[in-house]
């Protein structure tokens, strides 16, 4: 991500647009000699950042500045032939959306598979589920994170729908028509439709504007950054779950040999990546808001006063996202769940989690649904607050001595000694998850890799490396070579 958004890498896309440009000037009939063109060949790689700044500062036009070294250094004056800026600056800062989307998709992938993963780990193991962060009914651990796995799939389609349809502005020059490439062209349209055609696909874009003025639609930009902002959200979702149950004892995210948790207190086991995450999300929700008050405020075919809220916000909104992207694969990887204390837990609310489906029971064997619900809270609420002041709880014995709802003692133990039911349809529903984010992930991401096996190989390889970078740091755990492969 940092190579994408780089001011070097900005300067050598720049460079092979221009350089791509000449090509089909040149085929389609302007005098634009082959030498020339290998000329800025030759030097298009010898960037000097500070010689471009010391430019810029005189011609106080960041392009022009950037024209002109390029040129000195290839001895020549062909690049920008009928173009204007924002030929050369919105098609490339598109293509860096477009490549850092990409990018994005991929790690959103990744974490799919490892939410998958974790999942289909906890799938059977009933936890007590909460509502306004209240007791309420039992479910899994693996429901709760295919809960958040399926948000994570409804964001991760809407990424891959933007990539398909992301559309580039293309050779339109100063204010949309065209103009200066029919007069380099001699006016022949057919001629600059192959232009334009040849740059959208050196681009490697699948669509493009058609009726667009000096500036692609700020639009556009708003919404690839509520497409974050929405990964994000789901990602924080997730995170801020596993906050509250690591403080009630449940589970960590992990903690790493010679981790501190607090420099006072060293008992402190802190959900530091979930809390990070969840700032990640908060950055993102601001950058919203300034692409959003981007979005609607185009003066005519453009101008520039959304230059200097974009040059922040887009690359920030994408460093952001893959900080929260590579933190989120961090928990999944090294998270742990305590089955002993999650036990001790649903021990201490089971009578409580199983009203619903005495309450059930109890219409079955002919109470009024009504009567019976008044019944059971007037028993849970009782036996509630004998529980916190340190009395007598003992619910089923309340329920079983009331004649409103017809259910015995054994009949009452009953029911909660089938412990199976009371999660319903987790496990299934976690087996749905699973499946359908395979089949998603095959669709996608493995489509895309083609039948080449050795592009499936480099692939899995720079995934690795990824990780590996980031556990020199100390930060993650490596990624098993086989979990990649089976992932791609």
């Amino acid at each position: 991500m940092k190579a994408i958004w780089s001011q070097h890498g900005r300067v050598a896309l720049e460079r092979d647009f221009w350089i791509a440009v000449m090509k089909a000037q040149r085929d389609l009939g302007v005098p634009i000699p082959a030498d020339a063109i290998k000329d800025y060949e030759r030097v298009k790689s010898a960037i000097d950042l500070v010689a471009i700044a010391k430019r810029e500062r005189i011609t106080l036009h960041d392009v022009k500045a950037r024209i002109e070294e390029f040129s000195e250094l290839a001895k020549r004056q062909f690049i920008h032939l009928g173009l204007t800026s924002r030929d050369l600056t919105e098609n490339v800062e598109q293509l860096q959306i477009f490549s850092a989307l990409k990018l994005v998709r991929f790690k959103t992938a990744a974490a799919l598979l490892a939410l998958a993963t974790q999942a289909a780990a906890h799938r059977d193991l009933m936890i007590t589920g909460r509502t306004h962060n209240v007791p309420a009914q039992p479910t899994t651990l693996g429901k709760r994170l295919a809960m958040f796995g399926q948000e994570l799939q409804i964001a991760f389609a809407r990424i891959e729908e933007l990539l398909e349809r992301y559309p580039v502005r293309g050779l339109k020059g100063a204010v949309g028509t065209q103009l200066d490439q029919l007069t380099l062209l001699g006016n022949d349209n057919a001629k600059v439709d192959q232009l334009e055609s040849r740059v959208i696909k050196h681009l490697g874009f699948h669509a493009s504007l058609g009726a667009v003025g000096q500036v692609y639609p700020r639009s556009l930009d708003f919404e690839v950054v509520t497409a974050l902002h929405q990964l994000g959200a789901a990602a924080a979702s997730f995170a801020t779950t596993l906050r509250l149950m690591a403080g009630a004892g449940l589970l960590t995210e992990g903690f790493q040999p010679g981790q501190v948790g607090s420099s006072a207190m060293p008992h402190k086991v802190n959900a530091r990546n979930c809390e990070r995450i969840c700032g990640f999300s908060t950055i993102l929700s601001g950058y919203v808001t300034m692409t959003g008050a981007l979005a609607g405020h185009q003066w005519n075919e453009g101008d520039v006063s959304c230059s200097v809220v974009r040059r922040i916000a887009l690359p920030d909104a994408f460093f952001a996202i893959d900080g929260l992207l590579e933190t989120y694969l961090t928990v999944l990887r090294q998270m742990e769940a305590f089955p002993a204390a999650i036990a001790v837990e649903n021990e201490r609310n089971l009578p409580f989690l199983a009203t619903t489906t005495i309450l059930m029971e109890a219409v079955k064997r002919g109470a009024g649904r009504e009567t019976a619900h008044a019944a059971i809270k007037e028993h849970a609420l009782a036996a509630a607050k004998a529980l916190r002041s340190g009395g007598d709880a003992d619910l089923l014995s309340r329920l079983a001595g009331d004649k409103r709802l017809g259910l015995g003692k054994k009949a009452l133990v009953a029911i909660l000694s089938e412990n199976a039911r009371f999660v319903g349809a987790a496990p299934n529903q976690v087996d749905a998850f699973v499946d359908d984010d395979g089949d998603h992930l095959a669709a996608g991401d493995v489509a895309e890799l083609g039948s080449d096996a050795s592009e499936g190989t480099l692939l899995a390889e720079r995934f690795l490396q990824l990780d590996l970078r980031a556990a020199e740091l100390g930060h993650v755990e490596r990624f098993a070579e086989a979990d990649v492969l089976q992932f791609l």
